[in-house]
């Protein structure tokens, strides 16, 4: 059995938002997995606050960004230990070369990009050095980029938080891009639209329905049933063309997409955010 500490239960209890009797229980059971213990509360039926992407980086910056002709833009996260370092001017003007380096070079990975000379050493070399000099650990842990005949670039206050998003039209309306920016931002999607989200997140969201159902009581001939009116809810909450427009709660985003221009489509999104 794995020793939980009360670190590892606050961490649960901020990921998640359920009791810490509930976390602690869950780890016991989950033998220290973070991941599996998420799973086990979902499956009793616990709220589960929605952080997927944000559980592992602390302090940093992260940094969204376009090309010039407006067709690849990328989002970089660099973190550390501190606050303090993070808005130490050296370590922003380090980002804020990555970002430009990324947009010239256009890498495929993150590890392509580390590997990128600037001014005599690699990216990679670079964060090693500042490491050295700080005494702090630091890491470049994210790198996602979009290429599409439109990419637009949103920056969140603080830079804990930045976007980027694609459109199929060169002439779709900039400002349209930017709100879906902003919409991602503010609502963490999955998946532009439900047939985008991957098939082992979509079974993983039937077999904790039909286990909530199976928690409730509900007969087993109706649990698949009941669990895919769940995945369902999944799909409203969490692709970003079915959920509701921030800007206008009456319509969904794929609504007011269609209304903007038929032909108008959203080619892909990436997201990167600092952790808590």
């Amino acid at each position: 059995m794995a020793n939980i500490t009360a670190a590892e239960v606050n961490r649960l209890r901020q990921i998640t938002g359920s009791g810490m009797m509930d976390c602690k229980n869950a780890l016991v059971e989950a033998d220290g997995d973070t991941e599996k213990a998420i799973d086990i509360l979902r499956k009793k039926g616990q709220k589960v606050a929605n952080k997927r992407a944000d559980k592992e980086a602390n302090e940093g910056i992260v940094l969204a960004k376009c090309s010039h002709d407006k067709k690849f833009a990328a989002v970089i996260m660099l973190n550390c230990e501190t606050d303090f370092v993070a808005k130490n001017q050296e370590f922003v003007d380090f980002a804020n070369e990555i970002i430009k380096t990324a947009i010239e070079n256009k890498p495929a990975s993150l590890e392509e990009l580390k590997g990128i000379p600037v001014k005599g050493m690699s990216i990679g070399e670079h964060v090693t050095h500042l490491v050295g000099k700080t005494g702090e650990k630091m890491a470049l842990s994210g790198y996602e980029f979009v290429q599409s005949p439109l990419v637009v670039a949103y920056n969140h206050q603080g830079n804990r938080l930045g976007t980027i998003l694609g459109m199929n039209k060169e002439n779709a309306p900039e400002s349209l891009a930017r709100e879906l920016a902003m919409q991602v931002a503010a609502m963490n999607p999955v998946a532009v639209d439900k047939d985008d989200v991957p098939k082992s997140v979509i079974d993983k969201e039937i077999e904790i329905g039909m286990e909530q159902a199976r928690e409730e009581g509900k007969p087993e001939n109706m649990l698949e049933k009941i669990a895919i009116g769940k995945l369902n809810k999944f799909f409203k909450e969490n692709t970003l063309l079915n959920q509701d427009f921030v800007r206008d709660t009456k319509k969904t985003v794929g609504q007011y997409v269609h209304e903007t221009d038929p032909e108008l489509k959203v080619t892909g999104f990436k997201r990167l955010m600092l952790g808590v």
